[in-house]
């Protein structure tokens, strides 16, 4: 197996990056990323939706004074007004000293490079100070961050969203799995304050904003994270919440579709897109990665001109490619041969995370 060491440039943060690993067949850490293809399907989404409004309104003033820099999408799982964690693109600065992963991490610290770009209502997760000192990519896809000292100055109740947003944000990157936590290079079995346990990783399995119901038979269910819409002033985006449906084998593709249709819970500060009436007017097929739906009409929100809410399509995209084997989603309406979306493009192909989400795949 092949090592490759990189020394970091001191700014922010010091880091040293030793990664390890094969990525034939994959995207690896340090690839240079292309933009999503297809991403015209969906071009109606506007940047507040992808939560980088103000870092492309800052992008604007500064080519107009001819002091532009050279940007890159980054998604980053950063914490909303109500105290949840939230997936946001920003527009950051393209570093080509830096490793992608490791410039993620220094974006998620507090009062780091973050903060100057940071959407309304939203704040970092990491303490103020947390360096990292390493990044340490295993075969098993397993990536093992080393931090700082500093890393521990967080209260208890803030140690989940923490261990959340780390997970989440790394896990983007198509060779990691989970994550693994060292301390000035000493192994962490749980986090430092209130003792989570991480073990041999923390990964999106353990789910994200989770949520508790009374209705369902923990033992006979299945962890599923949704993602709702919502909003906050002028900043529209997607908040994961990760709660128990009944599943069983194939069915679980009908269950996460129900559970859209009841929608977020009171618990939950989202919104409610489905009409109540949406059903499924077939079963679901997966066929290579294409996950196929097929609605009644009430999934319309223009039966006339046969359009489908964005928040609709972005909702069922986002969460069933959550789902390890479904790459994209291809919604059907019974007795309806086109569909469009608010800007009235036709869906002519799959619908993939990439294209909603209109960032670049890290």
């Amino acid at each position: 197996m092949q090592k490759r060491g990189i020394l970091l440039v001191t700014g922010i943060m010091s880091i040293s990056i030793i990664l390890t690993g094969c990525f034939e067949g994959e995207q690896s850490l340090e690839d240079k990323m292309d933009p999503p293809q297809g991403a015209e399907e969906v071009d109606n989404l506007d940047n507040s939706k992808s939560g980088d409004k103000a870092a492309n309104e800052k992008a604007k003033t500064d080519e107009e004074e001819g002091t532009a820099e050279e940007t890159v999408k980054r998604q980053l799982f950063l914490i909303d007004a109500n105290g949840m964690v939230a997936p946001q693109t920003l527009e950051i600065p393209k570093d080509d000293s830096m490793e992608v992963a490791a410039q993620a991490l220094q974006y998620l610290v507090k009062d780091g490079p973050v903060q100057d770009i940071l959407p309304n209502g939203f704040q970092a997760v990491l303490p103020a100070g947390t360096e990292v000192l390493g990044l340490d990519l295993e075969d098993n896809g397993t990536l093992v961050v080393d931090v700082s000292k500093e890393f521990e100055n967080y209260k208890a109740e803030k140690e989940l969203k923490i261990l959340q947003a780390m997970t989440y944000t790394l896990t983007q990157f198509d060779s990691v799995n989970k994550i693994k936590l060292q301390i000035n290079g000493y192994p962490q079995d749980e986090m430092p304050v209130n003792g989570t346990p991480i073990g041999n990783g923390y990964s999106r399995t353990n789910g994200i904003n989770l949520t508790e119901t009374d209705t369902v038979d923990l033992i006979d269910s299945k962890a599923v994270t949704m993602y709702y819409p919502t909003e906050y002033n002028d900043t529209n985006y997607f908040v994961p919440v990760t709660q128990h449906i009944k599943a069983d084998g194939e069915e679980v593709y009908d269950s996460i579709i129900q559970a859209l249709v009841n929608g977020p819970g009171y618990d939950v500060n989202a919104k409610q897109v489905f009409n109540s009436d949406v059903a499924l007017a077939a079963e679901p097929t997966l066929n290579s990665g294409v996950l196929e739906l097929v609605f009644n009409k009430e999934i319309l929100k223009d039966a006339d001109k046969t359009t489908i809410s964005d928040d609709v399509m972005e909702t069922l995209v986002r969460t069933l490619t959550e789902q390890k084997d479904v790459k994209a989603v291809n919604v059907k309406v019974e007795n309806v041969e086109k569909l469009f979306n608010e800007n009235g493009k036709e869906y002519t192909e799959p619908v993939t995370r990439e294209m909603v989400t209109n960032t670049e795949k890290l």
